[in-house]
């Protein structure tokens, strides 16, 4: 593999990456043409589908909540929401990958504590059951993803 990540005989394998223009790209696999299709690149934390899968629970969240009377979970279940994007997006503009990752554990721990607080305002009637519930599998989603870009960034800067 050169230094810019491709190979030199020009064929890619599972797991590359290439820079260009000082941004590094991934790519999916293709087996029949031995090749790697580039299909993501990310060069703020705005492109990340993790960060934007946050922000929409964000607005989902703030907005499900706009006339609940119980202002203490109702405060907590928007900071700890809040909390997510926010360690995304300023991990990914700090100096080191140790930096970053670390960011990254801080909003998976944001997820726990924002399903938590969700099912503490179920049982307590804040919001619908079914509302929650999918409140509920978009945490557990987030979490799945950021607990994948920890990994890709251990493993691969």
């Amino acid at each position: 593999m050169t230094k810019d990540g491709s190979r030199e005989n020009g064929i890619w394998k599972k797991g590359d990456w290439r820079r260009e223009n000082g941004v590094r790209e991934y790519g999916k696999w293709n087996k029949g043409k031995k090749e790697l299709n580039l299909t993501m690149t990310v060069k703020k934390f705005e492109d990340l589908d993790v960060w934007k899968e946050s922000m929409r629970l964000v607005i989902d969240i703030y907005k499900s909540l706009n006339k609940c009377s119980e202002f203490g979970l109702k405060d907590q279940i928007h900071r700890s929401a809040v909390s997510i994007p926010s360690n995304i997006s300023e991990g990914y503009d700090r100096a080191t990958n140790k930096e970053y990752i670390q960011y990254l554990y801080i909003a998976r721990g944001s997820c726990g504590e924002l399903r938590t607080q969700l099912y503490i305002a179920k049982e307590i009637g804040v919001l619908k059951r079914d509302i929650v519930d999918g409140f509920i599998q978009t945490t557990k989603k987030l979490s799945a993803m950021l607990y994948n870009l920890i990994k890709v960034r251990k493993e691969k800067f």
